[in-house]
Protein backbone atom coordinates (compact mmCIF):
# COMPACT_ATOMS: atom_id res chain seq x y z
CA UNK A 1 0.00 0.00 0.00
CA UNK A 2 1.04 3.49 -0.68
CA UNK A 3 0.75 5.96 2.29
CA UNK A 4 0.35 9.60 2.21
CA UNK A 5 1.90 11.89 4.77
CA UNK A 6 0.81 15.37 3.98
CA UNK A 7 1.33 18.63 5.82
CA UNK A 8 -0.81 19.88 8.13
CA UNK A 9 -2.20 23.14 7.05
CA UNK A 10 -4.71 24.26 9.58
CA UNK A 11 -3.63 27.34 11.71
CA UNK A 12 -0.62 26.70 13.94
CA UNK A 13 -1.12 23.19 13.55
CA UNK A 14 2.46 21.77 13.84
CA UNK A 15 1.75 18.04 14.46
CA UNK A 16 2.62 15.46 11.92
CA UNK A 17 0.77 12.07 11.69
CA UNK A 18 3.71 9.62 11.47
CA UNK A 19 7.39 9.84 12.95
CA UNK A 20 10.36 8.38 11.01
CA UNK A 21 10.38 4.92 13.01
CA UNK A 22 6.81 4.71 11.70
CA UNK A 23 7.88 5.28 8.50
CA UNK A 24 10.53 2.38 9.03
CA UNK A 25 8.21 0.21 10.31
CA UNK A 26 5.58 0.41 7.87
CA UNK A 27 8.68 0.00 4.97
CA UNK A 28 9.52 -3.19 6.49
CA UNK A 29 5.88 -4.57 5.70
CA UNK A 30 6.65 -3.84 2.78
CA UNK A 31 4.80 -0.11 2.08
CA UNK A 32 5.38 2.71 0.43
CA UNK A 33 5.35 5.92 2.38
CA UNK A 34 5.02 9.52 0.53
CA UNK A 35 6.05 12.35 2.86
CA UNK A 36 5.04 15.65 1.89
CA UNK A 37 8.59 18.25 2.49
CA UNK A 38 8.31 20.40 5.55
CA UNK A 39 5.68 17.71 7.15
CA UNK A 40 7.20 16.82 10.20
CA UNK A 41 9.87 20.21 10.78
CA UNK A 42 7.00 21.68 13.31
CA UNK A 43 7.28 18.70 15.42
CA UNK A 44 10.72 18.21 15.39
CA UNK A 45 11.56 16.32 12.48
CA UNK A 46 13.15 16.18 9.15
CA UNK A 47 12.96 15.56 5.47
CA UNK A 48 16.43 13.72 6.11
CA UNK A 49 15.25 11.40 8.75
CA UNK A 50 12.09 10.60 6.98
CA UNK A 51 14.30 9.83 3.75
CA UNK A 52 16.58 7.98 5.81
CA UNK A 53 13.92 5.79 7.20
CA UNK A 54 12.31 5.16 3.88
CA UNK A 55 10.27 7.50 2.48
CA UNK A 56 9.84 9.51 -0.42
CA UNK A 57 9.77 13.43 0.14
CA UNK A 58 6.98 14.87 -2.43
CA UNK A 59 7.32 18.53 -3.02
CA UNK A 60 3.69 18.42 -5.03
CA UNK A 61 0.85 18.02 -2.19
CA UNK A 62 -1.58 17.11 -5.03
CA UNK A 63 0.73 14.39 -6.67
CA UNK A 64 1.12 12.80 -2.97
CA UNK A 65 -2.60 12.37 -2.38
CA UNK A 66 -3.34 10.95 -5.62
CA UNK A 67 -0.69 8.47 -5.37
CA UNK A 68 -1.57 8.20 -1.93
CA UNK A 69 -4.10 4.56 -1.02
CA UNK A 70 -4.00 5.89 2.35
CA UNK A 71 -3.72 9.54 3.90
CA UNK A 72 -2.39 9.33 7.50
CA UNK A 73 -3.61 12.91 9.00
CA UNK A 74 -3.71 14.66 12.69
CA UNK A 75 -6.79 17.07 11.76
CA UNK A 76 -9.51 16.65 9.72
CA UNK A 77 -9.61 18.00 6.05
CA UNK A 78 -9.99 21.57 5.38
CA UNK A 79 -11.69 23.36 2.36
CA UNK A 80 -8.96 23.48 -0.01
CA UNK A 81 -8.16 19.59 0.95
CA UNK A 82 -11.95 18.40 -0.15
CA UNK A 83 -10.98 18.43 -3.72
CA UNK A 84 -8.34 16.04 -3.35
CA UNK A 85 -10.08 13.15 -1.52
CA UNK A 86 -10.75 10.55 -3.89
CA UNK A 87 -12.90 7.34 -4.08
CA UNK A 88 -11.48 4.11 -2.67
CA UNK A 89 -9.07 6.42 -0.51
CA UNK A 90 -8.43 5.57 3.23
CA UNK A 91 -8.49 8.75 5.39
CA UNK A 92 -7.44 8.13 8.66
CA UNK A 93 -7.42 11.27 11.13
CA UNK A 94 -9.23 13.43 13.43
CA UNK A 95 -12.68 13.94 11.62
CA UNK A 96 -15.24 15.38 14.53
CA UNK A 97 -17.70 15.46 11.82
CA UNK A 98 -20.55 16.34 14.07
CA UNK A 99 -19.21 19.94 14.46
CA UNK A 100 -19.40 20.36 10.85
CA UNK A 101 -21.79 19.34 8.27
CA UNK A 102 -19.95 21.14 5.10
CA UNK A 103 -16.89 18.24 5.80
CA UNK A 104 -19.63 16.01 6.19
CA UNK A 105 -20.96 16.14 2.82
CA UNK A 106 -17.65 16.84 1.33
CA UNK A 107 -15.97 13.18 2.55
CA UNK A 108 -19.33 11.28 1.90
CA UNK A 109 -19.54 13.08 -1.80
CA UNK A 110 -15.48 12.05 -2.44
CA UNK A 111 -16.59 8.15 -1.63
CA UNK A 112 -13.33 7.69 0.60
CA UNK A 113 -13.27 5.72 3.27
CA UNK A 114 -13.35 8.07 6.79
CA UNK A 115 -11.37 6.54 9.67
CA UNK A 116 -11.88 8.62 12.59
CA UNK A 117 -8.95 8.18 15.49
CA UNK A 118 -11.75 10.05 17.78
CA UNK A 119 -14.10 6.67 17.58
CA UNK A 120 -11.93 4.06 17.59
CA UNK A 121 -13.50 2.29 20.63
CA UNK A 122 -12.01 -0.37 23.10
CA UNK A 123 -14.47 -3.08 24.67
CA UNK A 124 -14.42 -0.95 27.95
CA UNK A 125 -15.18 2.26 26.20
CA UNK A 126 -11.96 3.27 26.56
CA UNK A 127 -10.86 5.95 23.42
CA UNK A 128 -7.49 4.85 22.70
CA UNK A 129 -6.59 7.22 20.21
CA UNK A 130 -8.20 9.71 21.89
CA UNK A 131 -6.75 9.53 25.22
CA UNK A 132 -3.02 11.33 24.89
CA UNK A 133 -4.63 14.17 23.16
CA UNK A 134 -7.62 14.51 25.65
CA UNK A 135 -4.06 14.06 28.87
CA UNK A 136 -2.55 17.67 26.68
CA UNK A 137 -5.91 19.45 25.98
CA UNK A 138 -6.92 18.69 29.64
CA UNK A 139 -3.20 19.34 30.88
CA UNK A 140 -2.85 22.71 28.58
CA UNK A 141 -6.25 23.83 29.65
CA UNK A 142 -5.74 24.97 32.88
CA UNK A 143 -2.38 26.25 31.89
CA UNK A 144 -3.82 28.75 29.27
CA UNK A 145 -6.79 29.50 31.75
CA UNK A 146 -4.22 30.33 34.32
CA UNK A 147 -2.67 33.08 31.42
CA UNK A 148 -5.95 34.47 30.67
CA UNK A 149 -7.52 35.15 34.27
CA UNK A 150 -4.41 37.89 34.00
CA UNK A 151 -5.79 41.08 33.83
CA UNK A 152 -3.62 42.28 30.35
CA UNK A 153 -5.30 38.98 28.87
CA UNK A 154 -9.23 39.94 29.66
CA UNK A 155 -9.20 38.12 33.04
CA UNK A 156 -10.23 39.31 36.34
CA UNK A 157 -6.67 39.79 37.13
CA UNK A 158 -5.79 36.35 39.73
CA UNK A 159 -3.02 34.53 40.40
CA UNK A 160 -4.46 30.52 39.44
CA UNK A 161 -2.62 29.47 42.82
CA UNK A 162 -3.34 32.86 45.20
CA UNK A 163 -0.05 33.79 47.75
CA UNK A 164 -0.23 33.66 51.59
CA UNK A 165 -2.87 35.62 52.91
CA UNK A 166 -4.70 35.75 49.52
CA UNK A 167 -7.46 33.07 48.45
CA UNK A 168 -6.63 31.01 45.25
CA UNK A 169 -8.74 31.12 41.83
CA UNK A 170 -11.83 29.17 41.87
CA UNK A 171 -12.39 26.38 39.18
CA UNK A 172 -15.08 24.71 38.05
CA UNK A 173 -14.39 21.58 35.53
CA UNK A 174 -17.55 20.35 33.78
CA UNK A 175 -16.93 16.39 33.31
CA UNK A 176 -14.79 13.55 34.82
CA UNK A 177 -13.04 12.56 32.00
CA UNK A 178 -9.48 12.27 31.08
CA UNK A 179 -9.32 15.74 30.13
CA UNK A 180 -11.23 16.46 33.13
CA UNK A 181 -8.84 15.03 35.41
CA UNK A 182 -5.99 16.45 33.33
CA UNK A 183 -7.10 19.75 33.92
CA UNK A 184 -8.01 19.59 37.68
CA UNK A 185 -4.45 17.65 37.91
CA UNK A 186 -2.90 20.80 36.51
CA UNK A 187 -5.15 23.05 38.37
CA UNK A 188 -4.83 21.68 41.75
CA UNK A 189 -1.46 21.45 41.40
CA UNK A 190 -1.03 25.17 40.45
CA UNK A 191 -2.58 25.43 43.73
CA UNK A 192 -6.43 26.47 42.67
CA UNK A 193 -9.77 25.23 45.13
CA UNK A 194 -10.92 22.49 42.09
CA UNK A 195 -14.65 21.12 41.78
CA UNK A 196 -15.21 18.50 39.14
CA UNK A 197 -18.81 17.75 37.90
CA UNK A 198 -19.76 14.69 36.43
CA UNK A 199 -23.26 12.71 36.15
CA UNK A 200 -21.49 9.34 37.45
CA UNK A 201 -21.72 8.47 40.98
CA UNK A 202 -19.28 5.94 40.95
CA UNK A 203 -16.81 8.06 39.02
CA UNK A 204 -17.24 10.87 41.45
CA UNK A 205 -16.71 8.32 44.16
CA UNK A 206 -13.28 7.16 42.52
CA UNK A 207 -11.92 10.49 41.48
CA UNK A 208 -13.27 11.89 45.33
CA UNK A 209 -10.18 8.81 46.62
CA UNK A 210 -7.76 9.38 44.43
CA UNK A 211 -7.20 13.29 43.89
CA UNK A 212 -5.78 15.43 45.92
CA UNK A 213 -7.39 17.76 48.64
CA UNK A 214 -7.96 20.68 46.85
CA UNK A 215 -10.19 18.52 44.45
CA UNK A 216 -13.77 18.49 45.47
CA UNK A 217 -16.55 16.66 43.91
CA UNK A 218 -19.86 17.73 42.62
CA UNK A 219 -22.62 15.83 41.30
CA UNK A 220 -23.56 17.27 37.60
CA UNK A 221 -27.09 18.93 36.76
CA UNK A 222 -28.34 22.49 35.90
CA UNK A 223 -28.50 23.48 39.81
CA UNK A 224 -25.36 22.72 41.26
CA UNK A 225 -23.79 24.33 38.08
CA UNK A 226 -25.61 27.35 38.54
CA UNK A 227 -25.25 27.75 42.19
CA UNK A 228 -21.13 27.67 42.10
CA UNK A 229 -21.15 30.43 38.69
CA UNK A 230 -20.93 33.64 41.15
CA UNK A 231 -17.96 32.32 42.69
CA UNK A 232 -15.72 30.32 40.11
CA UNK A 233 -13.22 31.79 38.37
CA UNK A 234 -12.37 29.40 35.88
CA UNK A 235 -14.82 27.12 33.77
CA UNK A 236 -13.02 24.24 31.94
CA UNK A 237 -15.49 22.68 29.34
CA UNK A 238 -14.63 18.68 29.55
CA UNK A 239 -17.85 16.78 28.28
CA UNK A 240 -17.87 14.36 25.55
CA UNK A 241 -20.33 12.27 23.64
CA UNK A 242 -18.24 9.71 21.46
CA UNK A 243 -18.30 11.12 18.09
CA UNK A 244 -21.27 13.20 18.74
CA UNK A 245 -21.93 17.02 19.27
CA UNK A 246 -21.59 18.05 22.75
CA UNK A 247 -23.91 19.31 25.14
CA UNK A 248 -24.63 22.72 25.67
CA UNK A 249 -24.13 22.98 30.15
CA UNK A 250 -23.17 26.51 30.16
CA UNK A 251 -26.33 28.45 28.51
CA UNK A 252 -25.81 32.36 27.52
CA UNK A 253 -28.44 33.42 30.23
CA UNK A 254 -25.95 32.03 32.33
CA UNK A 255 -23.44 34.38 31.78
CA UNK A 256 -24.82 36.81 33.65
CA UNK A 257 -24.48 35.20 36.72
CA UNK A 258 -20.80 35.28 36.49
CA UNK A 259 -18.46 37.80 37.55
CA UNK A 260 -16.56 40.16 34.97
CA UNK A 261 -13.44 38.38 33.87
CA UNK A 262 -14.26 35.09 34.70
CA UNK A 263 -12.79 32.74 32.05
CA UNK A 264 -14.31 29.74 30.04
CA UNK A 265 -12.06 27.14 28.20
CA UNK A 266 -13.90 24.67 26.46
CA UNK A 267 -12.31 22.09 25.40
CA UNK A 268 -14.95 20.37 23.80
CA UNK A 269 -14.99 23.11 20.74
CA UNK A 270 -13.92 20.30 18.26
CA UNK A 271 -16.85 18.39 19.08
CA UNK A 272 -19.17 21.82 18.64
CA UNK A 273 -18.90 23.13 22.56
CA UNK A 274 -19.99 22.56 25.97
CA UNK A 275 -20.86 26.10 26.00
CA UNK A 276 -23.74 27.85 24.19
CA UNK A 277 -21.54 30.63 23.07
CA UNK A 278 -18.53 28.89 22.24
CA UNK A 279 -16.76 29.41 18.58
CA UNK A 280 -13.47 28.11 17.52
CA UNK A 281 -11.04 30.18 17.27
CA UNK A 282 -7.23 29.71 16.87
CA UNK A 283 -3.73 29.64 18.43
CA UNK A 284 -3.30 33.58 16.47
CA UNK A 285 -6.70 34.78 18.45
CA UNK A 286 -7.52 32.52 21.00
CA UNK A 287 -9.87 34.73 22.84
CA UNK A 288 -12.85 36.43 22.66
CA UNK A 289 -15.42 38.12 25.18
CA UNK A 290 -19.60 37.40 25.17
CA UNK A 291 -20.75 39.70 28.20
CA UNK A 292 -17.30 40.53 30.09
CA UNK A 293 -16.62 36.51 30.16
CA UNK A 294 -13.50 35.54 28.28
CA UNK A 295 -14.01 32.44 26.07
CA UNK A 296 -10.96 30.63 25.02
CA UNK A 297 -12.25 27.80 22.47
CA UNK A 298 -9.15 26.90 20.31
CA UNK A 299 -10.02 24.09 18.55
CA UNK A 300 -6.39 22.59 18.09
CA UNK A 301 -5.11 22.72 21.47
CA UNK A 302 -2.88 20.27 21.35
CA UNK A 303 -0.96 21.82 18.20
CA UNK A 304 0.39 23.80 20.29
CA UNK A 305 2.89 21.80 22.37
CA UNK A 306 3.59 19.47 18.66
CA UNK A 307 6.31 17.75 19.93
CA UNK A 308 5.05 15.91 23.33
CA UNK A 309 1.58 16.16 21.14
CA UNK A 310 2.88 14.20 18.06
CA UNK A 311 5.04 11.36 20.01
CA UNK A 312 1.79 10.80 21.95
CA UNK A 313 -0.53 10.55 19.10
CA UNK A 314 1.67 8.53 17.06
CA UNK A 315 2.50 6.02 19.65
CA UNK A 316 -1.15 5.09 19.95
CA UNK A 317 -2.17 5.66 15.96
CA UNK A 318 1.10 3.30 14.07
CA UNK A 319 0.01 -0.46 15.14
CA UNK A 320 -3.45 0.73 13.58
CA UNK A 321 -2.48 2.01 10.72
CA UNK A 322 -0.10 -1.07 9.99
CA UNK A 323 -3.02 -2.93 10.72
CA UNK A 324 -5.07 -0.93 7.71
CA UNK A 325 -1.83 -1.13 5.44
CA UNK A 326 -1.30 -4.74 6.16
CA UNK A 327 -5.03 -6.35 5.85
CA UNK A 328 -6.69 -3.56 3.47
CA UNK A 329 -9.35 -1.63 5.08
CA UNK A 330 -12.29 -3.81 5.27
CA UNK A 331 -10.11 -7.08 6.45
CA UNK A 332 -8.65 -5.02 9.51
CA UNK A 333 -12.34 -3.42 10.78
CA UNK A 334 -13.59 -7.28 10.63
CA UNK A 335 -10.91 -8.20 12.81
CA UNK A 336 -10.77 -5.58 15.15
CA UNK A 337 -14.00 -4.61 16.63
CA UNK A 338 -12.10 -1.24 18.26
CA UNK A 339 -10.51 -0.17 14.70
CA UNK A 340 -14.43 -0.93 13.29
CA UNK A 341 -15.72 1.52 15.27
CA UNK A 342 -13.60 4.36 13.93
CA UNK A 343 -15.34 3.99 10.20
CA UNK A 344 -17.76 6.88 9.96
CA UNK A 345 -18.24 7.33 6.53
CA UNK A 346 -17.64 4.78 3.27
CA UNK A 347 -18.67 5.35 -0.26
CA UNK A 348 -20.93 8.19 0.60
CA UNK A 349 -22.75 6.02 3.27
CA UNK A 350 -22.79 7.12 7.27
CA UNK A 351 -22.31 4.35 9.15
CA UNK A 352 -21.87 5.95 12.78
CA UNK A 353 -24.81 6.96 13.72
CA UNK A 354 -23.97 10.27 16.29
CA UNK A 355 -23.26 11.45 13.13
CA UNK A 356 -25.91 11.16 10.73
CA UNK A 357 -28.45 12.17 14.12
CA UNK A 358 -26.35 15.67 14.44
CA UNK A 359 -27.42 16.47 10.59
CA UNK A 360 -30.90 14.05 10.07
CA UNK A 361 -28.67 12.58 7.10
CA UNK A 362 -29.40 8.74 6.85
CA UNK A 363 -28.12 6.37 8.25
CA UNK A 364 -26.25 2.88 7.37
CA UNK A 365 -25.74 0.10 9.28
CA UNK A 366 -22.11 -0.68 9.17
CA UNK A 367 -22.58 -4.85 8.37
CA UNK A 368 -24.25 -3.60 5.01
CA UNK A 369 -20.69 -2.28 3.73
CA UNK A 370 -18.58 -4.81 5.58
Amino acid sequence: MIIGVPKEIKTHENRVSLLPGGVLKLAKHGHEVLVEQGAGEGSGFFDKQYEDSGATIMEDIDELWEQSDMIMKVKEPIEVEYPRMREGQIIFTYFHFAASEALTEAVAKSRSIAIAYETVEEEDGTLPLLVPMSEVAGRMASQEGAKFLEKPEGGRGILLGGIPGVKPANVMVLGGGIVGVNAAKIAAGMGGNVTIMDISMPRLRYLDDVMSKNVDTMFSNEANIRSMLPHVDMIIGAVLKPGAKAPHLITRDMLSEMQKGTVLVDVAIDQGGCFETSKPTTHDNPVYKVDDVVHYCVANMPGAVPYTSTLGLTNVTLPYAVSLANKGWKQALKDEEELQKGLNIVDEKIVYKPVAEAFDMEYTAIEEVL
